[in-house]
Order: structure tokens, then C-alpha cells, then sequence
């Protein structure tokens, strides 16, 4: 097996892949993550999740290199990471009572034989009727602000939901093991 490579520096993403007990190494890519005009929220999280492996693939010649991204959307805007508590109350004051969509890009580049894999994700999260008040313990507590979406699906931020549905809880967090894994089994990788 080539020996594998997340090209990220997510914490969250490496606890991930870490459930699948397979040795890896991580890189952090450097690339303009930046949304072109009239690109699709899938087509960014999918051309992210491809740029971020490719741009790897000089410094790791003979590897299976994992891209990811994601995006939040709510209604027809993305909605990235909120950085401060002010934001991310915005964010939270938005979703109260709607559906928020997560989009996880995904890809699986063998860097060796060029072949690869990109897919999209989706996993929607139904949010309660949240009051200012619940709003503002909810991030005093966890302090989400480099969460798309402004909560930590994880940990406290399930509180806020109704409701989740999708194909791969994981994707939520952002690394869709499920998917990945079809991936790793294409490339001959036995798990577990």
C-alpha cells in the first residue's frame, strides 16, 4: 500500500481518519481557497478538495494523498467560519428554525499512477428554534468560531439540532469516511 497523506492541518479531519486505524502523515496545503464567480457551492468544495491534494503531489511522488473541504450553506448563500462570537451568532441567529447543508468535498489521488477520485458529500442538519440567550451559551461554552456553521457537531452543538440526515454522519465534521473508504478500496487498500 502507498503510504497515506491528508493534505491538511484539521485537527478534526485527523481524529477522522485516525478511526480507521491506517498509518498516516499529514501536510497542510497552500492554495487560494478563494470562491469563483458563479461556481457552485459543490463545484468549490469539490475543485478545493482536488487543489489541495494536486498541490502535494511534487513533494509526495508515491502517495495516496486525501483532499477535503466544505462549506456550510443555509438557503442559497455559503456560509464559512465564523471567527468571532459576533459572527457566529449571527450565523446561528440565521439557521434558527432552518436547514443547514453541509458540502464535503472529497478526493483520493494516487499521486504515483495520477489516477483520481473526487466526490461531494451532503449532510443536512434541521435546527431548532434557538433564542438569543441559548444562542450566546452555546458559544461561551464551546467557542465554534472555526466551524462552518458556528457549532461542533461533535461535541455541544447537537443541541441545536432537530434533526440530521445524509449518507455519512462524518461528513458533517468533515472528512466523509464512508465515501472515503469506497475510495481506499478502489486503490486496493484493505480496511480494516
Amino acid at each position: 500500500m502507498l503510504p497515506l497523506l491528508l493534505a491538511s492541518s484539521s485537527t478534526y479531519r485527523r481524529e477522522l481518519l485516525a478511526r480507521l486505524h491506517l498509518p498516516f502523515v499529514c501536510s497542510s496545503p497552500d492554495i487560494d481557497e478563494s470562491h469563483r464567480p458563479g461556481e457552485s457551492a459543490i463545484d468549490l468544495v469539490k475543485r478545493l478538495a482536488e487543489e489541495k491534494a494536486r498541490a502535494l503531489t511534487d513533494s509526495h511522488p508515491a502517495h495516496l494523498i486525501i483532499g477535503s473541504d466544505q462549506v456550510a450553506v443555509l438557503g442559497e448563500q455559503i456560509i464559512g467560519k465564523p471567527h468571532t462570537f459576533e459572527k457566529a451568532r449571527e450565523q446561528l441567529v440565521a439557521a434558527s428554525g432552518a436547514s443547514v447543508t453541509f458540502l464535503t468535498g472529497l478526493t483520493l489521488l494516487n499521486s504515483q499512477t495520477g489516477q483520481c477520485q473526487v466526490d461531494c458529500v451532503p449532510f443536512t442538519v434541521h435546527m431548532r428554534q434557538l433564542d438569543q440567550a441559548r444562542i450566546e451559551r452555546y458559544l461561551r461554552i464551546e467557542q465554534p468560531y472555526d466551524c462552518a456553521g458556528s457549532f461542533k457537531a461533535e461535541g455541544l452543538g447537537v443541541s441545536l439540532f432537530q434533526s440530521t440526515e445524509g449518507p455519512d454522519a462524518t461528513s458533517l465534521i468533515g472528512l466523509p469516511l464512508i465515501r472515503l473508504i469506497d475510495m481506499l478500496l478502489v486503490e486496493g487498500v484493505q480496511i480494516p
